[in-house]
């Protein structure tokens, strides 16, 4: 098929698709109870379907109360018997693809399963959303008259025991329908490379002959090679080696710290950025509107979602509550039932609702990811926003950064300790310090309460990485490319110490 008239009847598909996203958005409760019923009514001859009586269950409530919240370590059994080729256990229909997933809180690997249904009314659906979300908004786009960079995970497909295991990204690739992999850069071959390092060049050699329209991946990873690629050509910036770019879609880490680095390498003011919010265990939220920086939760995709508010997580009065009963501005640890059979699995991940008319969230980092040693509740969100103040009022540029508690020693207060690794170093260190201080606070009553005149927390401190040594340690621990991230924040010192013994 000629690329103009491919690009025509794919647009042409993607806005059909559009008028079904209305339905969720109109009735957002109806479209939830629907998937649960779905999901509740395919499991019941499953062996989790039998043991909790689903055939019986009447509704939400009735759901809620019998079966509990789990988190991997409780599920991990039946895991492991599905990935020996057991079937029937948690879903009905043979599972074959387990994601593997560390994560970073955890050196043990998880293997998530991934059931056709979720491939395709889950991820593949997903892909078509965001594309038709943004064909809706930018009606002239000529995205398919080229090709989407993918930079996806670095692992093989493995094979075990009749199942398969690697980065949920190759197994994605590997099932790729023809349209997405007619449009997409490298070839799959590259995609599913398994060392970074030679990865990485191949990807240059290949997409650099290519007419790239288009990004997707994660944005410290996607720098690296962008990078890569103007050392590579000598060109000043990427619309000398790609004319006819017009949007970068990515997600796996906040945006905020490398939006400027960005814009250096993309000098077009229309350059559009969306963002999605994906992981192994499904495909959850999609940037809706041009230059926003919320996500639509997608609501139809085979997952019922439902949220504890964080001011009861980990306490004896945690609350569990449906999307239905949810307020704006608040934060909650995010729990998910699936078509690939995790049921009311606790993700880890953070969202705080900006809109509940449709229902928008903005990512806000992770249940074990934050600092609150002294009470002062420090989150990811907090930490991205006074870094992005703090870098734009002292011309720096930040690669990555991990942060950890100074715990108190006798008569000494606390403190948090903050290592960073610049691209572009700040004018003046400890003007930079003072404003991530004065910027926390102002974003944090809680972190400013425990500053206020040194009562529980002095100064934080700031250690300056050397030359790549977050990319050394990600490389130590195998964690090099695709959706591998360091940690941003940890109540623990065990990360920070590994690294400062490195720098």
């Amino acid at each position: 098929m000629p690329i103009p008239l491919f690009h025509s009847v794919a647009s042409w598909l993607l806005k059909k698709r559009f008028h079904q996203i209305e339905l969720f958005l109109k009735y957002p409760g109806e479209v939830q109870t629907e998937v649960l019923h779905q999901v509740l009514s395919v499991s019941q001859e499953t062996e989790i379907g039998r043991k909790f009586d689903f055939e019986s269950l009447s509704g939400y409530e009735d759901f809620a109360r019998r079966i509990p919240v789990s988190r991997y370590e409780d599920i991990e059994p039946m895991i492991e018997r599905a990935r020996r080729g057991e079937g029937n256990i948690f879903w009905p229909t043979p599972i074959k693809w387990f994601a593997k997933s560390s994560g970073t809180t955890n050196a043990k690997s998880k293997f998530i399963p991934v059931s056709n249904e979720s491939l395709e009314d889950c991820h593949f659906k997903a892909g078509k959303d965001m594309l038709s979300l943004y064909f809706n908004n930018n009606e002239d786009s000529k995205l398919f008259n080229g090709k989407s960079l993918r930079l996806g995970g670095s692992k093989e497909i493995h094979q075990d025991q009749n199942t398969f295991f690697g980065d949920l990204s190759a197994i994605i690739i590997d099932n790729l329908p023809f349209w997405a992999e007619m449009s997409s850069t490298p070839s799959n071959r590259v995609s599913l490379m398994s060392e970074w390092e030679t990865k990485l060049e191949a990807i240059v050699e290949e997409t650099i002959k290519e007419d790239v329209t288009s990004f997707a991946g994660v944005p410290s990873w996607m720098l690296v090679l962008l990078n890569r690629v103007l050392e590579k050509t000598g060109k000043e910036h990427l619309f000398e080696v790609w004319e006819n770019l017009e949007v970068y879609f990515h997600g796996g880490v906040s945006f905020n710290p490398y939006r400027e680095q960005y814009e250096k390498l993309l000098p077009k003011g229309n350059f559009r950025y969306y963002e999605i919010y994906n992981a192994s265990e499904g495909f959850f939220g999609i940037q809706d509107r041009n230059d926003s920086d919320e996500l639509l939760l997608m609501l139809d995709y085979g997952i019922f979602y439902e949220f504890i508010p964080m001011e009861t997580f980990g306490t004896p009065s945690e609350k569990v509550i449906p999307l239905w009963e949810v307020e704006k501005d608040r934060n909650y640890a995010m729990i998910i039932t699936t078509n690939a059979g995790l049921w009311r699995y606790l993700i880890g991940d953070t969202v705080r609702f900006t809109s509940v008319h449709p229902y928008r969230v903005k990512v806000t980092g992770r249940t074990k990811h934050h600092i609150n040693v002294f009470g002062e509740e420090l989150i990811i969100e907090n930490a991205e926003e006074a870094l992005k103040r703090a870098c734009s009022a002292t011309g720096a540029e930040i690669i990555d950064y991990t942060a950890a508690p100074v715990f108190m020693k006798g008569k000494e207060k606390g403190a948090h300790e903050w290592l960073i690794e610049f691209r572009k170093l700040p004018e003046c260190e400890n003007q930079f310090l003072e404003l991530l201080d004065t910027h926390l606070q102002s974003l944090n009553s809680d972190y400013e309460a425990k500053r206020y005149n040194n009562m529980t927390l002095r100064r934080p401190l700031l250690h300056i990485a050397r030359k790549n040594l977050f990319y050394d340690w990600l490389k130590k621990h195998d964690k090099l490319g695709g959706q591998h991230k360091v940690p941003r924040l940890s109540n623990s010192r065990d990360y920070l110490e590994e690294m400062l013994l490195m720098n």
